[in-house]
């Protein structure tokens, strides 16, 4: 999806000062997940053309230097088993080849806007200036460590820390438990209880029954036949990688049509529409969800203007960029809170921007989606262009409480 790029970047006033930046993206192109692939897929998928290193080296103090190790898939001519899903050396998920070259043209555009137009970022990356994190699911790291390399290219092959939450509490994936949030999504969305969503699924059991029947899911599967996320992820996966539609292993006439394609993607678009923005009930589902990493953010905001009264621990004032990499179900849950006038079902590498302003000792703040300025369907918000910074400390504090307060009673209802 479109991001920050210099093409598009429009500058504000002049008579503005930009003071901080927050980025918040989805990763890049990846493989399907295991659970999204078919139970035997008719070709592989092969990832020779890259290595994810995994490893460890002793630092402060260092000690003895380690190898770059990464993973290479081997299949035993002795193991009579034989993988679920696709052959190859791939892992699924993983972030491909052309995702991590994606990963690393993103860096470049926010470089060249924020460094090269703006000035804003520093020459060299000062972690005391820039800060990255990611979640616990690892193929943000892969997209961090081309992003990083694409923004400041000395940093290629260098040691660069992620920051990330204990998982138990992680709030930008999220991971921490709010039941509050689970119960009330599946009291709308995907699972037994809504009318609506059961409705939804109904009139189109045609189009699951060919796919089951050409793919080998099994048509009693609730995890395929709660939502069209599974059958999204796996065809939307081939065809960002220029890969065919898949075919019936027994009969390779029998493929997915491009037409059946694009039914699967207006399906998962309706449905990521109705979880997070068209449902009454979405905004209170994402903010006990979402609402630690929302109020994070608040508390950067005053941090970046010097408002330490709020903050529980060590004030962070010189951080002036930082950078989030995390998932559709992240994106999503933001933009449902932010209220966005029209939800679309993130994509990869789509990315929403916060950039706090100064002039005359008032601080404003505009929001980017998709590279352009955020139009919010919520008459608070409107259209977030340079609007008075107090504005979203207002709603944000309505919503989840300074320090996120609000949101253990809330996770508890």
């Amino acid at each position: 999806m479109p991001h920050v790029n210099p093409a598009i970047y429009v500058e504000a006033d002049s008579s503005y000062e930009l003071e901080y930046v927050e980025v918040i993206h989805r990763h890049h192109k990846r493989t399907p997940y295991a659970s999204n692939t078919f139970p035997r897929e008719g070709y592989s998928w092969d990832c020779d053309d890259e290595g994810l290193f995994l490893g460890g080296k002793p630092i402060d103090p260092c000690g003895n230097l380690s190898a770059s190790t990464y993973w290479r898939v081997d299949i035993s001519p002795s193991n009579p088993l034989a993988p679920t899903g696709f052959n190859g050396t791939c892992q699924f998920p993983q972030i491909t080849r052309e995702g991590l070259d994606d990963s690393h043209q993103h860096g470049i555009d926010l470089r060249d806007v924020y460094g090269g137009i703006l000035g804003f970022l520093p020459d060299s990356c000062d972690r005391n200036l820039v800060s990255y994190r990611v979640t616990n699911n690892v193929i943000t790291s892969q997209v961090a460590s081309m992003v990083i390399a694409g923004m400041y290219p000395e940093r290629a092959g260098q040691n660069s820390p992620l920051l990330i939450q204990p998982a138990s509490i992680d709030s930008l994936e999220p991971l921490y438990s709010c039941p509050a949030a689970s119960t009330l999504f599946e009291s709308y969305g995907p699972g037994p209880s809504s009318p609506d969503w059961i409705e939804h699924l109904t009139a189109s059991a045609d189009l699951y029954g060919r796919l089951d029947a050409l793919s080998g899911v099994d048509p009693t599967s609730d995890d395929w036949h709660k939502s069209w996320d599974h059958y999204f992820d796996n065809l939307s996966s081939r065809l960002c990688h220029q890969k065919p539609l898949p075919c019936n292993i027994n009969n390779p006439e029998d493929c997915v049509s491009m037409e059946e394609a694009e039914k699967v993607f207006r399906l998962g678009e309706y449905e990521y529409s109705f979880i997070y923005r068209d449902s009454p009930q979405s905004l209170g589902a994402s903010v006990g969800s979402y609402g630690i990493w929302v109020a994070e953010l608040a508390q950067n905001l005053r941090c970046a203007m010097g408002d330490e009264s709020t903050s529980p621990s060590e004030p962070s004032e010189k951080v002036r960029y930082r950078h989030n990499i995390a998932h559709d179900g992240s994106i999503s849950r933001l933009l449902s809170i932010l209220q966005v006038d029209r939800m679309v079902w993130p994509g990869m590498g789509a990315e929403i921007v916060f950039e706090l302003y100064r002039k005359d000792g008032c601080y404003f703040l505009r929001v980017l989606w998709g590279g352009q300025v955020m139009t919010s369907s919520n008459p608070s918000l409107a259209r977030l262009d340079l609007v008075p910074v107090a504005n979203i400390l207002d709603y944000f504090d309505g919503l989840v409480g300074i320090g996120a307060r609000k949101i253990p009673k809330l996770c508890q209802r």
